[in-house]
C-alpha cells in the first residue's frame, strides 16, 4: 500500500502526518511502528492521523499513534502540527479549529507570529482518572499542592522519588532537578513509565527551575521514548510547579527541540495554554509493507 505524508516537527517533536478525512487508511499497529522507525520507515515520535469531523461544532477528530503503535490520548505539539497541517492542505481555512481527541476537545489557533497556541483544557488531579494508584501511600505537602513518593524497581526503599502526578489528557510524572542535563532520563525514565501505580503507563518529566518564569525540561515519553519536546509533559511542569508555589503564571519552557510558552492561572479549573512552533519538513509518498 501506497501511501501520502507528511513529515512536521514542534520543538523537535517530529510527527506523520495522514490525512484520512476522505477514508480511513486501515493501518494497523506493526504499520504505525513501520512509519514511525528511524531506519526502515519515516521516523517520527507520533503519527498523527486527520479524520474528519464527528459531531456537529467539531471541525476534525486527531487520532495519535506512538512509535510503538499504540494509540494514546493527547499529543500537545501535535495538535499545533494539526491546525498548521489542515490549513496547508486546504482542509480548513479556519484559524482557530475544534478537534476532537480520546480525551476531548481541544482548540489549536493559529498566531499573526507563525506559532500556534492550543487550549489544552484543564489540568485532572483526580487520582483515579489520571489513573495513579496511591494506596498505601503518605504525600509529601508542597506549597499548595503535595508530592507522591514512588520507589523505582531496582532502588533502595529508603530513597524514593517525589513526584507531581496529573493529567494534561495523558497521565504525567513530573519530578525536581537539580541539572536536567545530569538527571537520569534514560535510566530511570522506562522504571516510571511502567511502574505499577500507573495502570496505563505513564510520561515522566524531569525539570529544573531556572526562575519564577522559566524552566528546563526533559521527558521520557509513553511508548515512544525520550523527545526532544513534549506539549502535553510542559503543560504538566509548568502547573505542578504553579502548585508547588515556585513558578508564575506564565511559564517559558526550554527543552531540546526549542522553547514552549504555557499560561495557567492556578484555578484548579482553568484551562492551560500552550504556544509554540509548528514546521512542515517534507511531503512525500512511501510504500508500506502489508505483511511484518
Amino acid at each position: 500500500m501506497r501511501i501520502r505524508f507528511t513529515k512536521m516537527q514542534g520543538a523537535g517533536n517530529d510527527f506523520v502526518m495522514l490525512d484520512e478525512t476522505r477514508g480511513s487508511l486501515g493501518l494497523t499497529t506493526a504499520q504505525y511502528r513501520f512509519l514511525a522507525d528511524r531506519h526502515f520507515g519515516v521516523g517520527a515520535d507520533q503519527i498523527l492521523s486527520v479524520l474528519p469531523s464527528p459531531a456537529a461544532g467539531i471541525d476534525f477528530e486527531y487520532v495519535i499513534h506512538n512509535a510503538d503503535g499504540g494509540e494514546v490520548e493527547q499529543c500537545g505539539n501535535g495538535a499545533r502540527c494539526f491546525v498548521r497541517f489542515v490549513r496547508e492542505q486546504g482542509l480548513t481555512a479556519k484559524e482557530a479549529v475544534k478537534v476532537k481527541t480520546l480525551s476531548g476537545v481541544i482548540e489549536p489557533r493559529m498566531q499573526a507570529d507563525g506559532r500556534v497556541t492550543v487550549n489544552m483544557g484543564a489540568p485532572v488531579f483526580e487520582l483515579a482518572r489520571i489513573p495513579f494508584e496511591a494506596q498505601g501511600l503518605s504525600p509529601q505537602v508542597e506549597g499548595s499542592w503535595q508530592k507522591w513518593p514512588l520507589v523505582l524497581d531496582g532502588q533502595p526503599q529508603a530513597t524514593p522519588l517525589f513526584m507531581a502526578v496529573l493529567s494534561m489528557g495523558n497521565p504525567h510524572a513530573v519530578q525536581l532537578v537539580e541539572d536536567v542535563d545530569r538527571a537520569p532520563v534514560l535510566q530511570t525514565g522506562p522504571l516510571i513509565e511502567h511502574h505499577e501505580r500507573f495502570p496505563r503507563r505513564v510520561n515522566a518529566g524531569f525539570m529544573q527551575v531556572v526562575s519564577r518564569r522559566q524552566i528546563r525540561l526533559r521527558v521520557y515519553e509513553r511508548g515512544t521514548g525520550e523527545t526532544l519536546a513534549c506539549g502535553t509533559g510542559a503543560c504538566a511542569a509548568a502547573v505542578a510547579g504553579i502548585r508547588w508555589g515556585l513558578l508564575d503564571t506564565r511559564v517559558e519552557v526550554s527543552t531540546r527541540g526549542g522553547l514552549l510558552t504555557i499560561e495557567w492561572s492556578g484555578q484548579l479549573e482553568a484551562p492551560v495554554l500552550m504556544t509554540g512552533p509548528a514546521t512542515t519538513v517534507f511531503t512525500s509518498e512511501i510504500e508500506v509493507p502489508d505483511v511484518f
